[in-house]
């Protein structure tokens, strides 16, 4: 059994593998200035390699037994996920997420590699004219959604951070920030580790039971699981990028030089995915009390001046209360022993609730809706574990649904009308330097030929800049060029 199925089976923590020390500082500066650091991406991906070269491995032996290999796994995954929906079925729990709030958590927690999805192939778009990079490219153009806002993984990756108020992941650990920093860094140096990304592509695009069961919690919770069903379907491994995966390692195989030692940087490159925080990983970490202490630690840096001195609670200022970060979990006992946290109840009992959620809420807006939730599911969990009965929680399509009918909904993908592409403007549209689309327009138009402008475009669907409005553009004429 492979590691990454490994990690899936029930009762398996999985514990994130090295840190990599330094990778949020490397993630941002490439993020911001991708060639800036050169040198430190390079160091970053070559200690990267050293330490996956010790990992244990399930490849199989002969690369012509890919194929049947990714086949094989996809029928294991689908049979443990057979097992799973039979066992939800007949009254288990969740297997991933306790709260809707835990969902969220781990939203948050795979921020950083979400939001670069697909960033490790970036640097081949510049070979749309070879035909052996041609499933690679592909791939990379479809996490990009071919330039349609509705489709584009991490357009709609910040989508839900936003809609779900988890924008506040910057702050996450190394470990968090591993995977995305390696993406970004060998997206930047193709040139270099080749057979490392065709190797880690191997990898990454095979289809783990993790995502299935994360989709199927996430919509029972309440979450929009697109993101996710949309990985599904485009990672299988009859047509999808599984096998546009395996196809890409016999087509970019060398036929002269050492074919031995590119496979074993191809085995590497695989080996990476192992790295860093995990789906699994982050899902474990999370421990309801430690967020909400850790939420309210972060808001008496801001609160310990805001309140006067007739708040009082066990006979202390709540100032005084919030003074010291390390107080919070015995300000939390305090607030509960006095009866403005009731737990086990429902939150509408809590005097503390309503002052920061409800129509006349002294402290509305304090909390985003991340951190309410957060406090909703303590409060309404039994100390000893439990969880109270709360309002009925709609399933994603259910809470569409609902919108639907009440004339509140939108079509996923309207947000940005598709323009015509590749047209040619005249007289004083063409001056018309303020509108970066009609100036993106013309450059195209106006290029000498499809090389010229095929690099003009490959520049605009970097990972910084390819899910932006001038970004989704380039993507699509890129898209319509490389398919004529």
């Amino acid at each position: 059994m492979s590691p990454m199925l490994l990690a899936d089976a029930p009762g398996v923590q999985s514990a994130p593998l090295p840190t990599g020390q330094g990778a949020r500082n490397l993630y941002f500066s490439l993020y911001a200035d991708p060639a800036a650091q050169p040198d430190a991406a390079k160091s970053f991906i070559d200690d990267q390699i050293a330490l996956a070269r010790e990992l244990p491995v399930d490849l199989p032996s002969n690369m012509n037994d890919l194929q049947a290999w990714i086949e094989e796994r996809a029928d294991v995954v689908g049979q443990e996920y057979r097992e799973y929906l039979a066992a939800r079925k007949n009254g288990a729990p969740r297997r991933y997420f306790s709260t809707r709030a835990h969902a969220l958590y781990f939203i948050k927690g795979v921020a950083p590699t979400k939001l670069v999805d697909g960033a490790w192939l970036y640097g081949l778009v510049r070979q749309w004219d070879d035909v052996a990079f041609h499933p690679l490219i592909k791939t990379y153009l479809e996490e990009l959604g071919d330039g349609l806002p509705d489709k584009n993984h991490v357009t709609l990756y910040r989508k839900l951070l936003a809609t779900n108020g988890c924008d506040s992941w910057a702050g996450l650990s190394d470990s968090h920030f591993l995977q995305g920093a390696l993406q970004l860094a060998l997206g930047h140096n193709v040139e270099h580790y080749l057979p490392e990304i065709i190797g880690y592509n191997l990898g990454y695009e095979q289809l783990p039971l993790h995502l299935l069961i994360t989709s199927y919690e996430l919509n029972e919770l309440g979450i929009d699981p697109y993101y996710f069903t949309l990985h599904v379907t485009v990672d299988n491994a009859g047509s999808g990028h599984a096998r546009k995966a395996v196809q890409s390692v016999h087509d970019l195989m060398p036929r002269v030089g050492d074919r031995d030692a590119f496979w074993q940087r191809v085995v590497n490159g695989y080996r990476l995915n192992e790295l860093g925080a995990s789906t699994t990983s982050v899902i474990g970490e999370f421990d309801l009390q430690e967020e909400l202490v850790s939420i309210m630690a972060a808001k008496s840096i801001v609160g310990k001046n805001m309140h006067s001195d007739y708040c009082r609670v066990a006979g202390r200022s709540v100032n005084d209360w919030l003074a010291e970060p390390a107080q919070i979990p015995a300000f939390l006992a305090a607030l509960e022993e006095a009866g403005w946290i009731k737990r086990g109840e429902a939150v509408e009992h809590s005097r503390f609730w309503r002052l920061v959620e409800g129509e006349r809420a002294e402290m509305f807006g304090v909390f985003n809706a991340y951190e309410l939730q957060v406090l909703r599911d303590w409060i309404t969990s039994h100390p000893d574990g439990g969880q109270a009965a709360g309002p009925r929680v709609l399933t994603a399509r259910a809470r569409q649904r609902t919108l639907d009918q009440h004339g509140l909904g939108t079509e996923r993908g309207t947000a940005f009308p598709v323009r015509g592409l590749i047209r040619r403007h005249t007289g004083a549209d063409a001056q018309d330097t303020g509108n970066e689309l009609r100036v993106l327009e013309q450059q195209v138009a106006s290029s000498s030929g499809k090389q010229e402008a095929m690099a003009l475009l490959a520049r605009l669907l970097s990972p910084e800049v390819h899910h932006t409005t001038v970004g989704l553009m380039a993507t699509r004429m890129y898209t319509q060029l490389f398919d004529a």
